[in-house]
């Protein structure tokens, strides 16, 4: 079940940056600076969600 949260923890995460990187490409003057780094913490959180899909695969 532990596992299960953490996967669902993430995955909440991953469409809050989601949503970040949404609102800051529809202001004015966008950051681009921000924008890679908020897109480096979205590919981190999603290759995480894949090893841990991947770990609970090989554990069935």
């Amino acid at each position: 079940m532990a596992l299960e949260a953490h996967v669902a923890e993430l995955t909440d995460k991953h469409r809050a940056l989601e949503q970040k990187i949404e609102n800051e490409l529809a202001r004015p003057s966008v950051d681009s600076i921000v924008i890679s780094e908020l897109k480096r913490e979205k590919l981190r959180i999603k290759d995480e969600l894949e090893r841990l899909k991947a770990e609970t695969a090989k554990a069935d």
